[in-house]
């Protein structure tokens, strides 16, 4: 039977693989036949759709005349074998020499033309604060200092240490006078105050004697004006007869030589003063604890707790209209001074600028100082009295009549432990 030329089955189309000697199709790896590669314009022909199941057993003795016969090839497959694999080292290269830097550029300024440079970026501005605390706090630091340095400026100086001295005691001991001067006082303020008329300097009518230690606590020592001691040059007298006779000076010379202790500060008030300062701060508390009628001090008060006033505080001070005269005046004038220091120091004083001012006004007229002295000395004085002193009158011995009239003595050996104590 012919066989078509178009086929599925390899026995029919022969002439489309490579055969081998022996006539029959050569076969791949894979079992299948080798087909023959078409040239020229020869139409491929139609791949076989499905695998020969079995070879023809007898060789076609002819091929189809439409396709004429081909010099047979034959394909051997051979495996080939790979060498091992060997790596190969990179050659050695020698080692890279550093290239010279090259010579700078030497270029004219003149020739150079540089782009414009951009506008740089507006800056965000910062806000400004507002002063803080610590602002304000140094704003009123500031105004302090200044206040003290024009207050300090205004102070009256006067030379009040003795010229021949005693050797330095412990601490420091401050001299407080207060003089019975109307100097500097109107005649409306003399009416008020009720003190008649210009004494020039007059004596004193406040000795006190205050001890600054270096640690503990102060002592305010009162010395009663009627006491009988010796003056330097000028013999026995009431110690407030040396105020008369040498200012100061003398009174200093004579307290150091009387108590052994040395006079290292000093500060002098007045009358005027005492009084301005007291109505610049508001007045003073003070418990009474007796009625007091002076008609020569201008003083009526009763007992009880009140506020006195610039003229009523000096006539308390002043006054000896009691049952022990001078020694209740000392004692009174320790509490009155006392009381001025707490209210000064207060803040109701400080911080209102209604009473601070007039009070800043009112302490030059008040203080004299020795040469040496300054306002914040006696700031130290006003501080160590509203920590709390201990208050002490000079022990006394008795009255007696003399020739200067009636006088106070001293308990000597009393006097003389209190003093020890202190140097």
């Amino acid at each position: 039977m012919p066989t078509s030329p178009h086929s599925n089955d390899p026995r029919d189309n022969l002439g489309d693989y490579v055969l081998g000697k022996d006539g029959k199709p050569i076969v791949d790896r894979y079992g299948r036949p080798v087909r023959r590669r078409v040239t020229g314009t020869q139409p491929p022909a139609q791949r076989p759709t499905q695998r020969p199941t079995q070879y023809p057993a007898q060789r076609p003795t002819q091929y189809p005349a439409q396709r004429p016969a081909e010099p047979t090839r034959r394909y051997e497959h051979t495996r080939v074998e790979q060498p091992s694999y060997v790596p190969r080292r990179p050659p050695q290269l020698p080692p890279r020499q550093p290239e010279p830097a090259p010579a700078p550029l030497q270029v004219s300024r003149s020739r150079v033309r540089t782009a414009p440079r951009p506008p740089a970026p507006p800056r965000p501005r910062r806000r400004r604060r507002a002063p803080g605390c610590f602002s304000l706090i140094a704003l009123l630091l500031a105004i302090a200092v200044a206040a003290l340095v024009l207050i300090d400026a205004r102070l009256a100086r006067v030379d009040a240490l003795p010229d021949e001295r005693i050797a330095n005691t412990a601490g420091t001991n401050w001299l407080l006078v207060g003089s019975d001067s109307r100097q500097g006082l109107s005649e409306e303020d003399i009416a008020r105050y009720g003190t008649g008329g210009d004494l020039g300097v007059g004596r004193t009518d406040t000795i006190m004697l205050l001890h600054l230690p270096r640690s503990g606590k102060a002592t305010l020592i009162s010395i009663p004006r009627d006491s009988y001691v010796e003056i330097p040059g000028y013999g026995m007298d009431k110690i407030n007869a040396s105020f008369a006779y040498g200012g100061p000076k003398l009174l200093a010379a004579t307290v150091e030589q009387n108590t052994g202790l040395r006079v290292d500060r000093y500060a002098e008030i007045g009358m005027g003063g005492l009084a301005g300062v007291v109505d610049a701060i508001g007045g003073v508390d003070i418990c009474v604890t007796e009625p007091i009628q002076d008609p020569l001090a201008n003083l009526s008060v009763e007992p009880g707790c009140q506020k006195m006033d610039g003229a009523t505080g000096l006539g308390y001070v002043r006054t000896r209209a009691t049952a022990q005269g001078d020694l209740d005046r000392v004692g009174r004038q320790r509490e009155f001074l006392s009381a001025i220091v707490s209210a000064v120091t207060s803040p109701r004083v400080l911080l209102n600028p209604l009473r601070s001012i007039p009070l800043a006004l009112a302490l030059p007229k008040m203080f004299t100082v020795n040469t040496g002295d300054h306002i914040w000395d006696l700031a130290r004085v006003a501080l160590a009295m509203r920590g709390g002193i201990a208050t002490e009158t000079v022990p006394l011995g008795g009255f007696t009549d003399t020739e200067v009239g009636s006088v106070i003595l001293w308990d000597d050996a009393a006097a003389e432990a209190l003093f020890s104590s202190l140097r």
